[in-house]
């Protein structure tokens, strides 16, 4: 967290984030609170800069963002409903805002009549390569108004950190299991598959 003596004014409108753990909230829901804060000073900030540099809303910016995440593919409406947490019918109006704009195109899903695929155009991706600048500035201005430096550090690690223990997790399981089978004998079975 910023220190309050160096920034007074820029204190966080989060309370977890101000206390020093003698309440009643444990620590892992003092970090969801703070990071709750986090994720609203981001988007606060964020608004004002999707408006100005791409001439869409926050929600129309998430879609793309998604969407930028498939490079020479798109998604399924459906998909990104789950994703977003969005009701379909919410998001049908804003894939048909972004079409209009010529920053997405719909495509019907070949052998099923009601998918619809969803995919960026080349005027989006070029938008988005524009903006991405201000846009990456704008994230780390909003991180560093409600978060100290470690924090700051802590959050951007937090995904990719989780991801490689899962990975360390998962070898040291089928280790364990080809072990195991070597001291009985036995094959190690497969890993399940998705």
């Amino acid at each position: 967290m910023a220190d309050p003596a160096e920034h007074p004014s820029d204190l966080p409108a989060c309370p977890s984030a101000q206390g020093s753990g003698a309440g009643l909230l444990p620590p892992e829901l003092r970090g969801w609170m703070l990071l709750l804060a986090a994720t609203g000073a981001v988007e606060q900030r964020l608004r004002t800069v999707v408006k100005d540099r791409l001439d869409v809303s926050h929600d129309e910016f998430l879609v793309l963002c998604l969407l930028a995440e498939q490079p020479g593919q798109g998604l399924r409406m459906t998909r990104i409903a789950e994703l977003l947490g969005r009701p379909k019918t919410r998001l049908t109006y804003q894939i048909a805002c972004l079409q209009h704009a010529g920053l997405v195109t719909r495509q019907s899903v070949c052998g099923d009549k009601r998918g619809v695929e969803v995919a960026l155009t080349d005027r989006a991706r070029r938008l988005l390569r524009e903006a991405s600048g201000a846009l990456a500035e704008t994230v780390t201005a909003a991180l560093d108004h409600v978060m100290g430096p470690e924090q700051c550090a802590a959050l951007s690690g937090l995904l990719p950190d989780t991801a490689a223990r899962a990975q360390a997790h998962a070898a040291a399981s089928i280790g364990v299991a080809a072990r195991d089978g070597a001291q009985t004998g036995a094959a190690p079975e497969p890993a399940a598959s998705d």
